[in-house]
């Protein structure tokens, strides 16, 4: 029957390895866990599944590029799979959650971010839902190395939507993301599939050279490849546009790809390079989750990896048709303090925590916040905000409520009369009421929810009940901005002082858990045995073979990774004359760390906010390990 359904609907004519295996759980009514490299079909793991079982398949994916890659293939397969985002007007997206309700639809694909969404939490609960899919499911893992705060949330998301059974897919976790994965969502051992992270026709090469030397490297690499598709992937952003100016003045037709671009440019890159009108990108990380390409022959690491897991999920993208294809990274160790202060940057400092946490105990009950406005007052980065309040969530201080947006406004399609005179009685009092005591201006009515709920006895549903009903007939036009998020206050006989200091470790441990996942990554391409072997064994799987034959270290030996040159002793720069303007704008604000992260150039809030950026001395110390730098501060300082 499987078999059957895989021929008929997708055109193959059979499985790869473990998608039976996860296939057949799902439809015995059980939840499942698949774990396969990347390119190895994780996808048709609910898709098959999501044809055959009564109600929509919900699927949350991290990257909105994988999303409308995933609708257009099943779309090619008259499968009826809709996605609800940002870029959807409001008509389409209500007709599409028509058509949802009309049971029209197999497959809704979604991001996270939309759970937050007050109107969509609403639709959700009045729908039933056979499976929740999570794809890049590691990102629920505070140990994984990708760790996205709002992922945690999943579990309590699939109860409120009461999802009756759970997929989670990714190709990079280690046994203790494995293990973290299982115990959130109560999946058993036996359901948990996986098929092994080594791939046979994957060449691993790490080549040891100075940055003086990297761009005639890659050049020679690349000039007997240009008639080859592949990746090379950099650091940051400009290193993307220099490498591939470069690259085009040699002949090798290139284009650079990152988070800086427009979206249509971004888009129109990835489909020159999928038509293979491009060969070669040069790119950040922001290029290739959404990319299925099979004739992918090298993967170049002109920076190094942000972690092991990058690295091979970065790898993963090569040789997918099973052809040899080339791995190589251009490695020394130029770039290390690159990759740390990236994670350095995203630790709060004490004071910021203890302002947030100020802020909770005088709430006393319930605490609202509109995220966006909390960096401005901590100097705290969003995403660490966001690990933040789910620190708080976890030991017991805060627990979510709900989300909502603070403002509603509204433009007519037909006359306030006419509206208010389709009802009846109450209703009609009520509606009546809406229209009355809100803002009105010449094309925009703002809702005005205080003053309704004081001259009419309602509450705020009722009112954007009302108002989406208008919206649905097309009788306004709805719009709703600033998301407030509401928690409640569980505990608020806490010490601040001593929470704090807790939650400040927290942290601590996930920066050091950080920087070592850096160190092992560096291990790895230094490593005496096997490459191969090595990093199958990182993922928990331990082949029976000691060497592959096919990586750098069984073709000519183990490399030494080095530093282009060496850096002057921080003790030879002059403290007060690359320190002193900053340390003025800092005022009360100065501490040893924001000083550190100044000088390594690790943006922060209060650097916009002071305008400290442009100063002389911003990021005068880049080249230096921000744990050297934060040393030399501290020595000064005092």
């Amino acid at each position: 029957m499987l078999h059957n359904l895989l021929q008929d609907n997708f055109g193959f004519s059979d499985f790869k390895p473990g998608q039976k295996e996860v296939i057949s759980n799902i439809l015995e009514g059980k939840s499942a866990i698949a774990i396969f490299p990347t390119g190895s079909g994780k996808s048709l793991c609910y898709q098959l599944p999501a044809l055959q079982l009564p109600e929509i398949t919900v699927v949350v994916s991290p990257l909105l590029a994988l999303i409308k890659d995933q609708i257009d293939f099943l779309q090619s397969k008259n499968i009826s799979a809709v996605r609800i985002d940002s870029s959807l007007s409001k008509e389409e997206e209500q007709d599409i959650m028509n058509g949802i309700r009309a049971k029209r639809h197999k497959i809704l694909m979604i991001s996270v971010e939309r759970f937050k969404n007050e109107r969509f939490r609403r639709f959700l609960k009045d729908i039933p839902i056979s499976l929740l899919v999570i794809d890049e499911a590691h990102c629920i893992s505070e140990w994984g190395h990708n760790f996205r705060p709002d992922y945690l949330k999943l579990p309590d998301y699939r109860d409120d939507f009461k999802a009756k059974q759970v997929l989670l897919l990714t190709a990079t976790a280690t046994p203790k993301v494995i293990a973290d994965m299982s115990k959130k969502f109560a999946i058993a051992k036996e359901q948990v599939i996986i098929t092994g992270f080594y791939r046979s026709n994957l060449n691993l090469n790490v080549i040891p050279v100075i940055q003086s030397k990297k761009n005639d490297k890659l050049i020679s690499l690349l000039l007997s490849r240009k008639n080859e598709c592949g990746i090379v992937y950099v650091t940051q952003q400009k290193t993307a546009e220099v490498v591939s100016t470069i690259l085009s003045s040699k002949g090798i037709i290139s284009k650079a790809y990152h988070a800086g671009l427009k979206s249509e440019d971004r888009e129109e890159i990835q489909n020159q390079f999928m038509a293979n009108k491009i060969n070669c990108v040069v790119a950040t990380i922001a290029f290739g989750m959404g990319i299925d390409k099979s004739n992918i022959r090298y993967v170049i690491h002109y920076d190094l990896p942000k972690s092991t897991e990058n690295y091979s999920q970065e790898i993963g993208r090569a040789g997918r048709d099973g052809i040899k294809s080339d791995c190589i990274v251009l490695a020394n160790h130029d770039n290390v303090n690159v990759l740390e202060n990236f994670i350095f940057g995203d630790t709060p400092a004490l004071s910021g925590i203890k302002e947030i946490l100020r802020r909770v105990k005088k709430a006393e009950t319930s605490w609202e916040i509109k995220l966006n406005t909390l960096p401005a007052y901590t100097n705290i980065r969003i995403l660490p905000i966001k690990t933040l309040l789910v620190y708080m969530e976890i030991r017991g201080i805060i627990k979510p409520q709900y989300s909502y947006f603070a403002d509603y406004r509204f433009s007519l399609n037909r006359d306030e009369k006419s509206i208010i005179e389709k009802f009846q009685g109450e209703r009609k009092k009520f509606i009546q009421a809406i229209f009355d005591h809100s803002e009105k201006a010449r094309k925009w009515t703002t809702v005005n929810f205080n003053t309704i709920s004081q001259n009419y006895s309602t509450d705020r549903n009722r009112v954007v009940s009302a108002l989406e009903y208008f919206d649905a007939e097309k009788l306004i036009n709805l719009e709703a901005k600033l998301m407030v998020d509401v928690f409640a206050v569980t505990n608020p006989d806490f010490d601040i002082d001593e929470v704090a200091q807790e939650l400040y470790d927290s942290f601590k441990k996930k920066e050091g858990v950080e920087v070592n996942r850096i160190r092992k990554m560096l291990s790895l391409f230094e490593s005496e045995t096997c490459i191969s072997k090595n990093l199958a064994n990182y993922f928990g799987e331990h082949p029976e073979w000691e060497k592959c034959g096919h990586c750098s270290v069984c073709n000519s030996g183990a490399v030494k990774i080095a530093k282009s040159h060496e850096l002057k002793n921080l003790h030879e720069y002059n403290y007060i004359e690359i320190c002193q303007s900053a340390i003025t704008k800092f005022g009360d604000h100065l501490t040893d760390e924001l000083l550190t992260k100044f000088l390594c150039g690790i943006n922060t809030p209060i650097f916009t906010r002071l305008k400290l950026k442009n100063e002389k001395h911003f990021s005068s110390l880049e080249n230096y390990r921000f744990g050297d730098v934060l040393e030399w501060v501290k020595e000064n300082i005092n």
